[in-house]
């Protein structure tokens, strides 16, 4: 007989705690906005400043776009926009900016949080490519 995981966890009450652990702990930054048409930040963990330099506490209710400079190619925001449009995934990589200026590659997952087939948030898996 199969295991249903979700089942399991959900009716064990270890879901969010779990997911909170997670997120918590990965090696990867992880971001979750909210899915207003700005897409405010509601949540960034610790490797976000890891990667960043901005303290999570700092950039709940703006906006990624903080991340965005000069070097960041518009193509890839346009496209991660349609993206959002159409409620898909996106996965690409851009130049984005640390608090202090400096340039780095950054890759990244942006995935719909969906409860039945309303999206709710957004989360975005970010990690940091070879240096500029």
């Amino acid at each position: 007989m199969a295991i249903d995981h979700e089942n399991v966890l959900a009716s064990a009450g270890l879901s969010l705690p779990l997911l909170k652990i997670l997120a918590e702990n990965s090696f990867d930054s992880i971001l979750i906005t909210d899915n207003s048409k700005e897409g405010k930040i509601v949540y960034a963990n610790k490797a976000f400043k890891k990667l960043t330099g901005h303290d999570p506490s700092d950039v709940i209710g703006l906006t990624p776009r903080i991340l965005q400079g000069a070097g960041t190619d518009a193509k890839v925001t346009d496209r991660l926009r349609d993206v959002l449009k159409t409620g898909g995934k996106f996965e690409g990589k851009a130049i984005n900016y640390k608090k202090d200026g400096t340039p780095f590659i950054m890759y990244w997952r942006v995935l719909p949080i969906k409860i039945g087939r309303n999206i709710e948030a957004w989360i975005a898996i970010q990690r940091e490519g070879a240096s500029i």
